[in-house]
Protein backbone atom coordinates (compact mmCIF):
# COMPACT_ATOMS: atom_id res chain seq x y z
CA UNK A 1 0.00 0.00 0.00
CA UNK A 2 2.79 2.46 0.95
CA UNK A 3 6.50 2.47 0.15
CA UNK A 4 9.67 3.58 1.87
CA UNK A 5 9.93 7.37 1.61
CA UNK A 6 6.16 7.96 1.47
CA UNK A 7 4.87 10.81 3.60
CA UNK A 8 1.86 9.56 5.51
CA UNK A 9 -0.47 10.62 8.32
CA UNK A 10 -1.19 8.48 11.35
CA UNK A 11 -4.42 9.92 12.81
CA UNK A 12 -4.16 11.18 16.41
CA UNK A 13 -0.34 11.07 16.12
CA UNK A 14 0.60 13.21 13.14
CA UNK A 15 2.54 12.92 9.92
CA UNK A 16 5.77 11.12 9.23
CA UNK A 17 7.90 9.45 6.60
CA UNK A 18 8.15 5.69 6.14
CA UNK A 19 11.82 4.96 6.73
CA UNK A 20 11.64 1.18 6.47
CA UNK A 21 9.43 -1.88 6.32
CA UNK A 22 10.44 -4.54 8.82
CA UNK A 23 9.29 -7.95 9.91
CA UNK A 24 9.16 -8.46 13.66
CA UNK A 25 8.04 -11.22 15.93
CA UNK A 26 6.09 -9.98 18.92
CA UNK A 27 4.58 -12.48 21.36
CA UNK A 28 5.15 -15.27 18.85
CA UNK A 29 3.28 -13.43 16.10
CA UNK A 30 5.32 -12.46 13.00
CA UNK A 31 4.13 -9.31 11.31
CA UNK A 32 5.38 -6.74 8.83
CA UNK A 33 5.52 -3.15 10.04
CA UNK A 34 5.91 0.29 8.56
CA UNK A 35 8.56 2.12 10.57
CA UNK A 36 7.48 5.73 10.55
CA UNK A 37 9.82 8.59 11.43
CA UNK A 38 7.86 11.48 12.94
CA UNK A 39 9.88 14.67 12.33
CA UNK A 40 8.16 16.59 15.11
CA UNK A 41 9.27 15.06 18.37
CA UNK A 42 11.81 12.86 16.58
CA UNK A 43 9.79 9.71 17.31
CA UNK A 44 9.78 6.38 15.53
CA UNK A 45 6.48 4.53 15.34
CA UNK A 46 5.88 0.98 14.14
CA UNK A 47 2.52 0.33 12.52
CA UNK A 48 1.48 -3.20 11.54
CA UNK A 49 0.84 -3.27 7.80
CA UNK A 50 -2.23 -5.43 8.46
CA UNK A 51 -3.75 -2.57 10.53
CA UNK A 52 -3.29 0.21 7.96
CA UNK A 53 -6.98 0.46 7.07
CA UNK A 54 -8.15 0.13 10.69
CA UNK A 55 -5.93 2.98 11.93
CA UNK A 56 -6.71 5.18 8.91
CA UNK A 57 -3.24 5.79 7.49
CA UNK A 58 -3.31 8.08 4.47
CA UNK A 59 -0.91 10.08 2.31
CA UNK A 60 -0.01 13.64 3.27
CA UNK A 61 -2.04 16.30 1.44
CA UNK A 62 -0.76 17.99 -1.72
CA UNK A 63 -0.39 21.74 -2.41
CA UNK A 64 -4.11 22.11 -3.23
CA UNK A 65 -4.89 20.50 0.11
CA UNK A 66 -2.58 22.97 1.87
CA UNK A 67 -4.43 25.88 0.24
CA UNK A 68 -7.77 24.43 1.36
CA UNK A 69 -6.50 24.00 4.95
CA UNK A 70 -5.30 27.61 5.03
CA UNK A 71 -8.68 28.77 3.67
CA UNK A 72 -10.47 26.85 6.44
CA UNK A 73 -8.26 28.48 9.06
CA UNK A 74 -9.39 31.91 7.85
CA UNK A 75 -13.13 31.17 7.70
CA UNK A 76 -15.51 32.17 10.45
CA UNK A 77 -15.99 29.45 12.99
CA UNK A 78 -18.76 26.95 12.46
CA UNK A 79 -21.46 26.72 15.11
CA UNK A 80 -20.30 24.79 18.16
CA UNK A 81 -22.34 23.46 21.01
CA UNK A 82 -22.34 25.63 24.12
CA UNK A 83 -22.30 22.40 26.11
CA UNK A 84 -18.65 21.68 26.91
CA UNK A 85 -19.08 17.90 26.87
CA UNK A 86 -20.82 17.80 23.48
CA UNK A 87 -18.32 20.23 21.97
CA UNK A 88 -15.40 18.19 23.31
CA UNK A 89 -16.80 14.90 21.94
CA UNK A 90 -17.54 16.47 18.55
CA UNK A 91 -14.02 17.89 18.29
CA UNK A 92 -12.46 14.60 19.41
CA UNK A 93 -14.36 12.72 16.69
CA UNK A 94 -13.08 15.19 14.09
CA UNK A 95 -9.50 14.70 15.26
CA UNK A 96 -9.85 10.90 15.33
CA UNK A 97 -11.27 10.89 11.79
CA UNK A 98 -7.84 11.66 10.37
CA UNK A 99 -9.47 14.18 8.00
CA UNK A 100 -7.10 17.17 7.76
CA UNK A 101 -9.94 19.56 6.92
CA UNK A 102 -11.94 18.60 10.01
CA UNK A 103 -8.74 18.90 12.04
CA UNK A 104 -8.22 22.42 10.65
CA UNK A 105 -11.79 23.28 11.73
CA UNK A 106 -11.05 22.10 15.27
CA UNK A 107 -7.86 24.20 15.42
CA UNK A 108 -9.67 27.25 14.05
CA UNK A 109 -12.75 26.94 16.28
CA UNK A 110 -10.84 26.25 19.49
CA UNK A 111 -8.34 29.03 18.73
CA UNK A 112 -11.16 31.52 18.21
CA UNK A 113 -12.97 30.34 21.33
CA UNK A 114 -9.74 30.62 23.33
CA UNK A 115 -9.33 34.26 22.26
CA UNK A 116 -12.98 35.13 22.95
CA UNK A 117 -13.90 33.19 26.08
CA UNK A 118 -10.93 31.06 27.05
CA UNK A 119 -10.80 27.28 27.10
CA UNK A 120 -11.04 24.68 29.81
CA UNK A 121 -7.91 22.70 30.61
CA UNK A 122 -9.21 19.75 28.57
CA UNK A 123 -9.93 21.89 25.54
CA UNK A 124 -6.55 23.65 25.80
CA UNK A 125 -4.86 20.25 25.75
CA UNK A 126 -7.03 19.22 22.79
CA UNK A 127 -6.12 22.43 20.91
CA UNK A 128 -2.40 21.87 21.54
CA UNK A 129 -2.67 18.27 20.32
CA UNK A 130 -4.70 19.22 17.22
CA UNK A 131 -2.24 22.03 16.38
CA UNK A 132 0.70 19.62 16.67
CA UNK A 133 -0.96 17.10 14.34
CA UNK A 134 -1.83 19.85 11.84
CA UNK A 135 1.67 21.33 11.97
CA UNK A 136 3.28 17.93 11.44
CA UNK A 137 1.32 17.39 8.24
CA UNK A 138 1.88 20.90 6.92
CA UNK A 139 5.63 20.60 7.59
CA UNK A 140 5.78 17.54 5.30
CA UNK A 141 3.24 18.83 2.76
CA UNK A 142 5.11 22.12 2.28
CA UNK A 143 8.57 20.62 2.81
CA UNK A 144 9.15 23.28 5.42
CA UNK A 145 10.44 23.77 8.97
CA UNK A 146 8.28 23.52 12.08
CA UNK A 147 8.91 27.16 13.10
CA UNK A 148 7.86 28.46 9.69
CA UNK A 149 4.61 26.48 9.80
CA UNK A 150 3.87 27.63 13.37
CA UNK A 151 4.29 31.25 12.24
CA UNK A 152 2.11 30.62 9.19
CA UNK A 153 -0.63 29.18 11.42
CA UNK A 154 -0.49 32.18 13.74
CA UNK A 155 -0.76 34.49 10.76
CA UNK A 156 -3.83 32.69 9.37
CA UNK A 157 -5.52 32.39 12.77
CA UNK A 158 -4.97 36.09 13.65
Amino acid sequence: MFSIGDKIVYPMHGAGVIESIEEREILGDKRRYYVLHMPIGEMRVMIPISNVIDVGLRKVIDEDGVVRVLDILQEKDSPMSTNWNRRYRSNLEKIKSGNIYELAEVVRNLSLRDKEKGLSTGEKKMLDNARQILISELVLAKNSKEDKIKNLLEEYLA
